[in-house]
């Protein structure tokens, strides 16, 4: 995994995912420390990190915050660890790790499993824009 940047941290995300292409632009958007660069699950690349890393994406599969050559985060443990690294308001979603990750997981799957019937998914990925092109690694 040479190819990655090792100073970013990489948020793999469902590319077809209207939700999460909404969180993903909502991310871009106060990334002002510009730590973040983003992967689709679907693409090759998506594939070959979680391969490297050991995530079954049948088990999850709609986020997952990577830091290359340290550590991996899943569900509301990436969330809360992606709301920490933007500061501002955001740093306020820590309160929630004082609750029990299982309960957390549990409002977490819930959500990702509603999420293409709450609002609904698309037949592709996003293609980024070119002012945020190189946030996305292919």
């Amino acid at each position: 995994m040479e190819e990655l940047p090792k100073d970013k941290k990489i948020i793999l995300f469902d590319g077809v995912c209207l939700l999460c292409d909404k969180a993903v632009q909502s991310i871009i958007k106060r990334d002002k420390k510009d730590v973040f660069r983003f992967v689709s699950l679907q693409s090759d690349l998506g594939k070959k990190i979680t391969t490297h890393i050991g995530v079954d994406t049948t088990k999850t599969d709609s986020l997952v915050l990577y830091e290359p050559g340290k550590a991996y985060y899943l569900k509301s443990q990436a969330v809360l660890r992606i709301a920490q690294e933007l500061g501002g308001i955001y740093i306020l979603f820590g309160v929630f790790s004082i609750l029990p990750k299982g309960l957390l997981n549990t409002l977490y799957d819930y959500v990702a499993k509603n999420r293409y019937k709450w609002y609904g998914q698309k037949t592709s990925c996003i293609l980024p824009d070119t002012e945020n092109k190189t946030k996305f690694l292919t």
